[in-house]
């Protein structure tokens, strides 16, 4: 049983890097073999429309053709049973590498032939567990009006119909910097957002503990 998880944050050490090592602990005492990928780490390119994934009869098995310093990591992610990404939320939306690692994941494993009940093949015949964190400064009450649900979920629900199972996971209100007195940010609190982080952060990172444990349960059949 392996387990991936994917950072697609700038940072490591921060919010995300945390809940992703917290759902990591979760998988490891399920039983997983677990591994982290820091995304920043390498140089790629998201999807560059070559569609040789696309291509009648092509030998790709679901893995994006373009070589770069993301093959290796895609191949990990095919092979593994459960696979975890975070990204923190910039301007409303994931990291561009958080975006660019998912188009080169999941379109190659995409058809666009259509079975005859409806449903689409895919390049792979298994299912690899998968779940989404995302780390946001946005509080929760004000996530809603600002319809972040509406622009993450399409996320959860392409990697769901792609991969075979997805669940998501926010951790809201986080600190993003160590001393607030160093830098333009007078429209935040650092008392109100240490506080909140103090109050809340370790149920988000037990809500991630869980997150990957359960995950690891299902690739088992377990739950």
């Amino acid at each position: 049983m392996n387990a991936l998880f994917i950072n697609g944050s700038p940072r490591k050490n921060w919010n995300t890097h945390k809940m992703l090592e917290s759902a990591m602990k979760g998988a490891s005492d399920s039983g997983a073999e677990c591994e982290m990928i820091h995304l920043y780490d390498y140089s790629f390119k998201g999807c560059v429309s070559c569609f040789a994934c696309k291509i009648k009869n092509a030998k790709t098995n679901g893995l994006c053709a373009y070589r770069d310093d993301l093959r290796p990591v895609l191949e990990k992610a095919l092979a593994c049973d459960v696979i975890v990404m975070g990204s923190p939320i910039y301007f409303s939306y994931p990291t561009g590498m958080f975006r660019s690692f998912l188009e080169r994941l999941l379109f190659p494993i995409m058809s666009y032939n259509v079975n005859p009940d409806g449903s689409r093949p895919r390049a792979i015949d298994r299912t690899i567990y998968s779940g989404i964190i995302y780390t946001m400064n946005c509080p929760e009450e004000l996530a809603g009006k600002m319809n972040y649900p509406a622009i993450l979920q399409p996320n959860e629900w392409a990697t769901a119909s792609v991969l075979g199972y997805c669940e998501s996971l926010c951790a809201y209100n986080t600190v993003q910097f160590r001393d607030y007195s160093r830098y333009d940010a007078g429209m935040f609190s650092e008392e109100v957002k240490t506080k909140y982080r103090d109050e809340h952060f370790s149920v988000d990172l037990q809500n991630a503990y869980e997150l990957g444990k359960r995950l690891v349960m299902k690739a088992n059949g377990q739950a």
